[in-house]
């Protein structure tokens, strides 16, 4: 017989690598040891919120006009000018610490920071000045050499045993500089040459300031896909706590497949916890309120999947404006009925009815429930079952329109 450990032990699979998960997992083994199930659904309600909204908090910080701002902006998906945007100039347009938080994930906030040369405090004070124990990191940017006041900052970040990295920004217009300066001598422009050359002279001069092992990584904030942003977003996730590095990943741009791909395994990580939810649903004699829990639970999880995948209609027409791909164009090559619109109840239900097998598995859980000793196991194994079959086939289909997108916005394919 089916019993609330054994539908368990899936989620327990996933629960070794983040403290915060072991602690969430005992907790819920806990109450489906006790045969408490109002209390598992809690905690597994509290995991789940918490997995989603684990804040981070990202300091930029840079001298005036070395395109932090617009840094700010295009790691949230926005151009500069948009509503909400940081606001950008050749001169220093931030006097006073400024928190942006994502538009799509607010527990990620990145923190505009007045360029240290701006105040009237050194290294050591201006970290207290500016804060310094609300942040998980810190990214210094620069558009040309690091200076004096860059190595200070990142020498007293080191004292506080936190973690900084370098930003070589608007490395899109260097590279055209250069191409341009070549095409005067008669000389073959070499763009890898160039950003070698470049990469090792910022490293170099930091080190000759006594920085150890600098990262530093060439950006440009109106191309992120290209250059080292997304060596950058490796390394941020790699260097992260699990917890931490999951609220990263899920608020990253879509710049490549390989984030894409990261995005979908990071939801397919969380699935088993809503298919435990879903089988606890199951087990309480009310008809019909499993699959009204089913599908709550199957709204919540796909309104995430839509927003992290970049799919909701403000994002694409971010993309659109950014790509110059007319919205139309992105739109033809969506499959999934999911995408840029408001994921309800009854939008996620008219998918649900598209998967006949799993309409058939919904009625099978509502007539086995009431079987005298087998019926509410089995139910709670039918309901899980869908849950993470639906899942698993709705994550299928916005990640493989989600790579469309992006191949699409990029030129990387002819359009359909």
């Amino acid at each position: 017989m089916v019993t609330f450990n054994s539908l368990f032990l899936q989620f327990s699979k996933i629960t070794m690598e983040d403290p915060l998960d072991n602690k969430a997992a005992e907790d819920i083994k806990e109450a489906l040891e006790n045969n408490n199930q109002a209390l598992a659904v809690a905690k597994i309600q509290e995991y789940l919120e918490k997995k989603k909204n684990t804040p981070l908090n990202i300091a930029v910080t840079g001298e005036a006009g070395s395109g932090k701002s617009s840094f700010v902006n295009a790691f949230r998906g926005l151009d500069d000018g948009d509503d909400g945007a940081a606001p950008t100039g050749c001169v220093e347009t931030t006097m006073e610490v400024t928190a942006y938080p994502h538009p799509n994930f607010p527990n990620v906030t990145l923190w505009d920071l007045p360029g240290i040369g701006t105040t009237k405090f050194p290294a050591d004070k201006y970290l207290k000045h500016v804060g310094f124990e609300r942040f998980d990191f810190f990214i210094i940017v620069s558009s040309n050499r690091f200076r004096e006041n860059d190595v200070k900052l990142a020498l007293e970040i080191h004292k506080m045993k936190k973690k900084f990295y370098f930003v070589r920004s608007k490395i899109d217009n260097d590279l055209r500089d250069e191409e341009r300066r070549m095409k005067k001598k008669k000389s073959q422009f070499n763009a890898e040459k160039t950003l070698k050359e470049i990469r090792e002279n910022c490293t170099q001069g930091l080190q000759q300031q006594h920085v150890e092992s600098p990262q530093v990584f060439l950006v440009s904030s109106f191309d992120l896909h290209l250059y080292d942003f997304p060596l950058l977003g490796k390394t941020l996730g790699r260097e992260l706590p699990a917890h931490k590095s999951h609220a990263l990943l899920l608020a990253m741009p879509t710049i490549s497949l390989e984030v894409i791909n990261k995005k979908k395994e990071a939801f397919q990580s969380v699935i088993e916890p809503w298919a435990l939810l879903s089988a606890l649903g199951a087990a309480i004699p009310v008809p019909g309120l499993s699959l009204v829990l089913d599908v709550e639970v199957l709204v919540g999880a796909v309104t995430g999947y839509v927003i992290g995948f970049g799919l909701d209609d403000p994002s694409l027409r971010s993309l659109a404006n950014r790509s110059n791909v007319p919205l139309d164009d992105l739109m033809k090559i969506i499959v999934s009925p999911l995408a840029a619109k408001e994921t309800t109840r009854d939008l996620v239900m008219e998918v649900i009815l598209s998967f006949g097998s799993a309409a058939e598995l919904t009625t099978a859980e509502v007539v086995f429930r009431w079987i005298p000793l087998i019926g509410t196991p089995v139910a709670m194994v039918s309901s899980s079952v869908f849950t993470y079959k639906i899942l698993n086939k709705i994550l299928d289909m916005l990640a493989e329109d989600a790579q469309r997108v992006f191949e699409r916005a990029l030129g990387l394919k002819t359009p359909v």
